[in-house]
Protein backbone atom coordinates (compact mmCIF):
# COMPACT_ATOMS: atom_id res chain seq x y z
CA UNK A 1 0.00 0.00 0.00
CA UNK A 2 2.74 1.86 0.54
CA UNK A 3 4.39 1.82 -2.51
CA UNK A 4 1.68 1.85 -4.33
CA UNK A 5 0.29 5.76 -3.02
CA UNK A 6 4.06 6.66 -3.41
CA UNK A 7 4.06 5.35 -7.12
CA UNK A 8 0.78 7.05 -8.13
CA UNK A 9 0.50 10.14 -5.86
CA UNK A 10 3.80 11.49 -6.16
CA UNK A 11 4.35 11.37 -2.79
CA UNK A 12 8.18 12.79 -1.84
CA UNK A 13 7.72 11.94 1.91
CA UNK A 14 7.76 8.03 2.49
CA UNK A 15 6.52 8.51 5.89
CA UNK A 16 3.39 10.22 4.76
CA UNK A 17 2.20 7.26 2.84
CA UNK A 18 3.26 5.10 5.57
CA UNK A 19 0.75 6.98 7.39
CA UNK A 20 -2.17 6.92 5.48
CA UNK A 21 -1.38 3.53 5.27
CA UNK A 22 -1.40 2.90 9.30
CA UNK A 23 -5.00 5.05 9.36
CA UNK A 24 -6.18 2.77 6.62
CA UNK A 25 -5.74 -0.13 8.51
CA UNK A 26 -6.75 1.08 11.90
CA UNK A 27 -10.08 2.43 10.09
CA UNK A 28 -10.46 -1.15 8.78
CA UNK A 29 -10.31 -2.60 12.15
CA UNK A 30 -12.70 -0.02 13.96
CA UNK A 31 -15.36 -0.56 10.85
CA UNK A 32 -14.89 -4.11 10.24
CA UNK A 33 -15.36 -4.84 14.09
CA UNK A 34 -18.91 -3.33 13.81
CA UNK A 35 -19.79 -4.04 9.64
CA UNK A 36 -18.31 -7.36 9.73
CA UNK A 37 -15.20 -7.87 6.91
CA UNK A 38 -16.38 -6.63 3.62
CA UNK A 39 -16.76 -9.07 0.39
CA UNK A 40 -13.30 -7.48 -1.17
CA UNK A 41 -11.33 -6.60 1.99
CA UNK A 42 -8.10 -5.87 -0.51
CA UNK A 43 -10.49 -3.34 -2.59
CA UNK A 44 -11.54 -1.57 0.76
CA UNK A 45 -8.43 -0.98 2.21
CA UNK A 46 -7.17 0.44 -1.20
CA UNK A 47 -10.16 2.59 -1.30
CA UNK A 48 -9.81 4.50 1.50
CA UNK A 49 -6.34 4.38 1.21
CA UNK A 50 -6.99 6.65 -2.18
CA UNK A 51 -9.69 8.36 -0.43
CA UNK A 52 -7.31 9.10 2.32
CA UNK A 53 -4.31 10.51 0.19
CA UNK A 54 -6.89 12.73 -1.53
CA UNK A 55 -7.82 14.33 1.93
CA UNK A 56 -4.51 14.84 2.36
CA UNK A 57 -4.07 16.45 -0.74
CA UNK A 58 -7.28 18.56 -0.48
CA UNK A 59 -6.71 20.34 3.41
CA UNK A 60 -3.10 19.66 4.35
CA UNK A 61 -1.72 23.65 4.20
CA UNK A 62 1.84 21.79 3.39
CA UNK A 63 0.38 21.00 0.33
CA UNK A 64 -0.82 24.46 -0.32
CA UNK A 65 2.08 26.14 0.70
CA UNK A 66 5.02 23.38 -0.29
CA UNK A 67 3.74 20.76 -2.99
CA UNK A 68 1.31 22.04 -4.74
CA UNK A 69 3.50 24.09 -7.21
CA UNK A 70 6.32 21.28 -7.20
CA UNK A 71 3.71 18.31 -8.30
CA UNK A 72 2.04 18.95 -12.21
CA UNK A 73 -2.07 18.85 -11.92
CA UNK A 74 -2.10 15.67 -14.26
CA UNK A 75 0.29 13.72 -12.41
CA UNK A 76 -2.41 14.35 -9.10
CA UNK A 77 -5.92 13.50 -10.87
CA UNK A 78 -3.93 11.02 -12.79
CA UNK A 79 -2.74 9.24 -9.60
CA UNK A 80 -6.61 9.96 -8.20
CA UNK A 81 -8.19 7.88 -11.37
CA UNK A 82 -6.27 4.72 -11.46
CA UNK A 83 -7.52 1.38 -10.29
CA UNK A 84 -6.16 -0.56 -7.64
CA UNK A 85 -5.47 -3.62 -9.35
CA UNK A 86 -3.32 -6.49 -8.76
CA UNK A 87 -1.03 -5.46 -11.55
CA UNK A 88 -0.67 -2.30 -10.14
CA UNK A 89 0.09 -3.27 -6.45
CA UNK A 90 2.45 -5.73 -7.91
CA UNK A 91 4.65 -3.37 -10.04
CA UNK A 92 4.33 -0.70 -7.62
CA UNK A 93 5.85 -2.82 -5.26
CA UNK A 94 8.97 -3.64 -7.44
CA UNK A 95 8.94 0.04 -8.68
CA UNK A 96 9.54 1.23 -4.62
CA UNK A 97 11.93 -1.81 -3.64
CA UNK A 98 13.76 -0.30 -7.15
CA UNK A 99 13.36 3.57 -5.95
CA UNK A 100 14.17 2.60 -1.93
CA UNK A 101 17.52 0.79 -2.95
CA UNK A 102 19.11 4.17 -4.05
CA UNK A 103 23.07 4.54 -4.02
CA UNK A 104 22.59 7.59 -1.70
CA UNK A 105 22.59 4.90 1.42
CA UNK A 106 25.03 1.99 1.85
CA UNK A 107 23.69 -1.78 0.66
CA UNK A 108 23.10 -2.37 4.02
CA UNK A 109 20.58 0.69 4.48
CA UNK A 110 19.34 0.32 1.14
CA UNK A 111 17.81 -3.26 2.17
CA UNK A 112 16.85 -2.76 5.66
CA UNK A 113 14.63 0.21 4.03
CA UNK A 114 13.40 -2.25 1.91
CA UNK A 115 12.79 -5.04 4.28
CA UNK A 116 11.15 -2.59 6.51
CA UNK A 117 8.86 -0.28 3.75
CA UNK A 118 7.92 -2.74 2.00
CA UNK A 119 8.34 -6.53 3.73
CA UNK A 120 6.97 -5.10 6.80
CA UNK A 121 9.86 -6.41 8.99
CA UNK A 122 9.98 -5.04 12.33
CA UNK A 123 13.67 -3.79 13.97
CA UNK A 124 14.03 -7.01 15.30
CA UNK A 125 13.40 -8.86 12.38
CA UNK A 126 16.17 -7.37 10.27
CA UNK A 127 18.53 -7.26 12.70
CA UNK A 128 18.26 -11.02 12.91
CA UNK A 129 18.53 -11.20 9.63
CA UNK A 130 21.68 -9.05 9.85
CA UNK A 131 22.89 -10.24 12.81
CA UNK A 132 23.32 -7.34 14.31
CA UNK A 133 21.87 -5.58 17.30
CA UNK A 134 18.19 -3.93 17.22
CA UNK A 135 20.08 -0.34 18.30
CA UNK A 136 22.67 -0.27 15.31
CA UNK A 137 19.69 -1.23 12.36
CA UNK A 138 17.25 1.70 14.14
CA UNK A 139 20.05 3.99 13.71
CA UNK A 140 20.87 2.74 9.92
CA UNK A 141 17.20 2.83 9.22
CA UNK A 142 16.95 6.80 10.86
CA UNK A 143 19.94 7.61 8.31
CA UNK A 144 18.80 5.95 5.55
CA UNK A 145 15.43 7.18 5.53
CA UNK A 146 17.12 11.14 6.35
CA UNK A 147 19.35 10.47 3.42
CA UNK A 148 16.24 9.81 0.70
CA UNK A 149 14.39 12.85 2.14
CA UNK A 150 17.46 14.99 1.31
CA UNK A 151 17.98 13.32 -2.18
CA UNK A 152 14.03 14.61 -3.13
CA UNK A 153 12.56 11.03 -2.95
CA UNK A 154 10.17 10.03 -5.60
CA UNK A 155 9.38 6.52 -7.78
CA UNK A 156 10.47 8.07 -11.56
CA UNK A 157 10.92 4.82 -14.36
CA UNK A 158 14.92 3.75 -14.40
CA UNK A 159 16.93 3.71 -17.12
CA UNK A 160 18.87 0.17 -17.86
CA UNK A 161 22.38 1.25 -16.35
CA UNK A 162 20.45 2.06 -12.94
CA UNK A 163 18.05 -0.86 -12.89
CA UNK A 164 21.36 -3.18 -13.13
CA UNK A 165 23.61 -1.13 -10.97
CA UNK A 166 20.63 -1.69 -8.26
CA UNK A 167 19.99 -5.38 -8.94
CA UNK A 168 22.41 -6.97 -6.43
CA UNK A 169 20.35 -5.26 -4.33
CA UNK A 170 17.20 -5.75 -4.67
CA UNK A 171 17.85 -9.74 -5.37
CA UNK A 172 19.69 -9.34 -1.24
CA UNK A 173 16.46 -7.98 -0.18
CA UNK A 174 14.15 -10.60 -1.71
CA UNK A 175 16.42 -13.36 -0.47
CA UNK A 176 16.27 -11.91 3.34
CA UNK A 177 12.44 -11.76 2.82
CA UNK A 178 12.81 -15.34 1.80
CA UNK A 179 14.69 -16.85 4.48
CA UNK A 180 12.09 -14.97 7.31
CA UNK A 181 9.57 -16.97 5.46
CA UNK A 182 11.05 -19.88 5.42
CA UNK A 183 12.88 -20.05 8.68
CA UNK A 184 11.60 -17.56 11.16
CA UNK A 185 13.33 -16.31 14.44
CA UNK A 186 10.66 -13.73 15.68
CA UNK A 187 7.09 -14.66 14.44
CA UNK A 188 5.69 -17.84 16.69
CA UNK A 189 5.75 -19.73 13.41
CA UNK A 190 8.85 -21.25 12.22
CA UNK A 191 7.40 -20.72 8.94
CA UNK A 192 5.92 -18.22 7.47
CA UNK A 193 4.49 -19.30 3.72
CA UNK A 194 2.89 -15.25 3.19
CA UNK A 195 6.45 -14.24 3.23
CA UNK A 196 8.01 -17.20 0.93
CA UNK A 197 5.24 -16.79 -1.58
CA UNK A 198 5.77 -12.99 -1.64
CA UNK A 199 9.40 -13.16 -2.14
CA UNK A 200 8.61 -15.56 -4.99
CA UNK A 201 5.92 -13.51 -6.60
CA UNK A 202 8.22 -10.49 -6.79
CA UNK A 203 11.54 -12.59 -7.86
CA UNK A 204 8.96 -14.53 -10.82
CA UNK A 205 8.27 -10.68 -11.96
CA UNK A 206 11.50 -9.87 -12.48
CA UNK A 207 12.35 -12.65 -14.87
CA UNK A 208 10.12 -11.26 -16.61
CA UNK A 209 12.26 -8.20 -17.44
CA UNK A 210 14.50 -8.12 -19.91
CA UNK A 211 16.75 -5.95 -17.98
CA UNK A 212 16.31 -7.93 -14.62
CA UNK A 213 16.07 -11.68 -15.78
CA UNK A 214 19.71 -12.52 -15.52
CA UNK A 215 21.53 -16.04 -14.71
CA UNK A 216 21.89 -14.80 -10.71
CA UNK A 217 17.72 -13.64 -10.51
CA UNK A 218 17.21 -17.37 -12.27
CA UNK A 219 19.29 -18.96 -9.28
CA UNK A 220 17.45 -16.68 -6.65
CA UNK A 221 14.71 -17.95 -7.56
CA UNK A 222 15.55 -21.80 -8.22
CA UNK A 223 16.63 -21.90 -5.09
CA UNK A 224 13.07 -20.58 -3.86
CA UNK A 225 11.13 -22.96 -5.11
CA UNK A 226 13.70 -26.17 -4.24
CA UNK A 227 13.25 -24.50 -0.64
CA UNK A 228 9.90 -24.29 -0.82
CA UNK A 229 9.19 -27.38 -2.24
CA UNK A 230 10.05 -29.22 1.11
CA UNK A 231 7.78 -26.37 3.11
CA UNK A 232 5.16 -28.85 3.88
CA UNK A 233 6.98 -31.78 5.14
CA UNK A 234 9.21 -29.54 7.66
CA UNK A 235 6.87 -28.87 10.12
CA UNK A 236 4.26 -31.46 11.97
CA UNK A 237 0.84 -30.46 13.08
CA UNK A 238 1.98 -28.88 16.32
CA UNK A 239 4.04 -26.16 14.25
CA UNK A 240 7.23 -28.31 15.57
CA UNK A 241 9.97 -28.53 13.41
CA UNK A 242 10.62 -32.36 11.71
CA UNK A 243 14.46 -32.56 10.72
CA UNK A 244 15.50 -33.52 7.44
CA UNK A 245 16.02 -37.09 7.66
CA UNK A 246 12.63 -37.47 9.24
CA UNK A 247 10.71 -35.65 6.95
CA UNK A 248 7.78 -37.51 4.72
CA UNK A 249 9.35 -36.81 1.40
CA UNK A 250 5.96 -38.04 -0.36
CA UNK A 251 4.81 -34.51 1.15
CA UNK A 252 7.40 -32.41 -0.90
CA UNK A 253 5.99 -30.82 -4.12
CA UNK A 254 6.96 -32.12 -6.93
CA UNK A 255 5.71 -29.29 -9.67
CA UNK A 256 7.92 -27.06 -7.30
CA UNK A 257 11.06 -29.05 -7.32
CA UNK A 258 10.35 -29.01 -11.09
CA UNK A 259 10.17 -25.56 -11.63
CA UNK A 260 13.55 -25.24 -9.62
CA UNK A 261 15.23 -27.72 -12.52
CA UNK A 262 13.84 -25.10 -14.64
CA UNK A 263 14.81 -21.77 -13.56
CA UNK A 264 18.81 -23.53 -12.10
CA UNK A 265 19.24 -24.58 -16.14
CA UNK A 266 17.99 -20.54 -16.81
CA UNK A 267 20.64 -19.77 -14.45
CA UNK A 268 23.66 -21.44 -15.87
CA UNK A 269 24.83 -19.21 -18.81
CA UNK A 270 28.22 -17.37 -18.48
CA UNK A 271 30.80 -17.89 -16.14
CA UNK A 272 30.29 -16.65 -12.97
CA UNK A 273 28.79 -18.35 -10.37
CA UNK A 274 27.28 -16.68 -7.43
CA UNK A 275 26.24 -17.69 -3.58
CA UNK A 276 22.67 -18.14 -5.32
CA UNK A 277 24.09 -20.67 -7.87
CA UNK A 278 25.92 -22.40 -5.04
CA UNK A 279 22.93 -22.25 -2.17
CA UNK A 280 20.26 -23.62 -5.53
CA UNK A 281 22.93 -26.39 -6.36
CA UNK A 282 22.48 -27.34 -2.35
CA UNK A 283 18.85 -27.03 -2.62
CA UNK A 284 18.55 -29.33 -5.30
CA UNK A 285 20.93 -32.20 -4.01
CA UNK A 286 18.52 -31.94 -1.20
CA UNK A 287 15.68 -32.69 -3.04
CA UNK A 288 17.61 -36.04 -5.22
CA UNK A 289 17.44 -38.64 -2.48
CA UNK A 290 18.42 -41.36 -4.89
CA UNK A 291 22.16 -40.41 -5.43
CA UNK A 292 24.49 -42.32 -2.54
CA UNK A 293 27.11 -39.19 -3.24
CA UNK A 294 24.79 -36.78 -2.87
CA UNK A 295 26.05 -35.68 0.47
CA UNK A 296 29.46 -35.15 -1.05
CA UNK A 297 28.40 -32.70 -3.42
CA UNK A 298 26.36 -31.14 -0.67
CA UNK A 299 29.48 -30.56 1.17
CA UNK A 300 31.69 -29.47 -2.00
CA UNK A 301 29.24 -26.88 -2.96
CA UNK A 302 29.51 -25.51 0.81
CA UNK A 303 33.39 -25.67 0.81
CA UNK A 304 32.78 -23.31 -2.20
CA UNK A 305 29.97 -21.06 -0.45
CA UNK A 306 31.88 -20.48 2.72
CA UNK A 307 35.05 -19.10 0.40
CA UNK A 308 32.12 -17.03 -1.55
CA UNK A 309 30.55 -14.79 1.03
CA UNK A 310 31.09 -16.28 4.82
CA UNK A 311 28.41 -16.37 7.44
CA UNK A 312 28.01 -18.37 10.49
CA UNK A 313 24.73 -19.79 9.27
CA UNK A 314 26.30 -21.93 5.79
CA UNK A 315 29.39 -22.20 8.53
CA UNK A 316 27.09 -24.26 10.64
CA UNK A 317 25.27 -25.82 7.40
CA UNK A 318 28.58 -26.78 6.31
CA UNK A 319 29.12 -29.05 9.31
CA UNK A 320 26.19 -30.69 9.37
CA UNK A 321 27.00 -31.58 5.65
CA UNK A 322 30.78 -32.30 6.93
CA UNK A 323 29.52 -34.82 9.80
CA UNK A 324 27.38 -37.20 6.89
CA UNK A 325 30.46 -37.52 4.62
CA UNK A 326 33.21 -37.91 7.78
CA UNK A 327 30.96 -39.04 10.82
CA UNK A 328 30.12 -37.07 14.05
CA UNK A 329 33.22 -37.08 15.48
CA UNK A 330 35.19 -35.43 12.90
CA UNK A 331 32.30 -33.18 12.75
CA UNK A 332 32.14 -31.89 15.98
CA UNK A 333 36.17 -30.70 15.91
CA UNK A 334 35.02 -28.63 12.86
CA UNK A 335 31.64 -27.17 14.56
CA UNK A 336 34.24 -26.22 18.05
CA UNK A 337 36.62 -24.52 16.22
CA UNK A 338 33.48 -22.09 14.92
CA UNK A 339 33.50 -20.77 18.53
CA UNK A 340 29.64 -19.83 17.90
CA UNK A 341 29.02 -20.10 21.68
CA UNK A 342 26.49 -17.31 21.71
CA UNK A 343 24.20 -19.02 18.89
CA UNK A 344 21.44 -21.11 19.67
CA UNK A 345 22.06 -23.10 16.54
CA UNK A 346 25.85 -24.10 17.28
CA UNK A 347 24.31 -25.76 20.19
CA UNK A 348 21.54 -27.20 18.93
CA UNK A 349 24.03 -29.37 15.87
CA UNK A 350 26.43 -29.88 18.88
CA UNK A 351 23.26 -31.18 20.89
CA UNK A 352 22.77 -33.62 17.61
CA UNK A 353 26.04 -34.59 17.02
CA UNK A 354 26.87 -35.70 20.66
CA UNK A 355 23.40 -37.60 20.77
CA UNK A 356 25.61 -40.71 19.97
CA UNK A 357 28.45 -40.33 21.28
CA UNK A 358 28.51 -38.43 24.91
CA UNK A 359 24.60 -38.08 26.20
CA UNK A 360 25.29 -35.93 28.78
CA UNK A 361 27.21 -33.55 26.54
CA UNK A 362 24.57 -33.56 24.16
CA UNK A 363 22.17 -32.53 26.95
CA UNK A 364 24.25 -29.77 28.19
CA UNK A 365 24.11 -28.54 24.45
CA UNK A 366 20.97 -28.85 23.73
CA UNK A 367 19.82 -27.01 27.26
CA UNK A 368 22.10 -23.98 26.07
CA UNK A 369 20.29 -24.16 22.74
CA UNK A 370 17.22 -23.33 24.37
CA UNK A 371 18.47 -20.40 26.16
CA UNK A 372 19.38 -18.89 23.44
CA UNK A 373 16.37 -19.18 21.17
CA UNK A 374 14.33 -16.44 20.44
CA UNK A 375 11.68 -18.46 18.38
CA UNK A 376 8.82 -20.19 20.78
CA UNK A 377 8.47 -22.96 17.76
CA UNK A 378 12.05 -23.56 17.65
CA UNK A 379 12.23 -23.48 21.53
CA UNK A 380 9.52 -26.35 21.62
CA UNK A 381 11.47 -28.60 18.96
CA UNK A 382 14.42 -28.24 21.05
CA UNK A 383 12.92 -28.83 24.26
CA UNK A 384 11.30 -31.74 23.12
CA UNK A 385 14.65 -33.44 21.77
CA UNK A 386 16.25 -32.38 25.52
CA UNK A 387 13.58 -34.16 27.15
CA UNK A 388 13.68 -37.91 24.76
CA UNK A 389 17.53 -37.37 25.79
CA UNK A 390 16.61 -37.04 29.36
CA UNK A 391 14.30 -40.24 29.31
CA UNK A 392 17.43 -41.98 27.47
CA UNK A 393 20.00 -41.05 29.77
CA UNK A 394 18.20 -42.24 32.87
Amino acid sequence: MTSVLCRHFGLKHIEIAEDIASDTFLKASEHWAINGIPDNPTAWLYTVAKNKTKDYFRHISVFESQIKEAIKPNEIEGGQNFEFSTENISDSQLAMIFAVCNPSNSTEAQICLALQILCGFSVEEIANAFLAKAETIKKRLHRARTNLRDDNFQINPLGEMEIRGRLDTVLKTLYLLFNEGYFSKTANQLIRKDLCSEAIRLTLVLTENTFTNTPDTNALLALMCFQSSRLQARTNDSGEAILFDQQDKSLWDKTLIGKGNYYLVNACHGNEVSKYHLEAGIAYWHTSSTDENKWKHILELYNQLVLTEYSPVTALNRTFAYAKVHGHEKAIIEAVNLQLTDNSAYHGLLGYLYTTIDLEVAISHYQQAVQLTKSRSEKQTLTKELNRLKEKNR
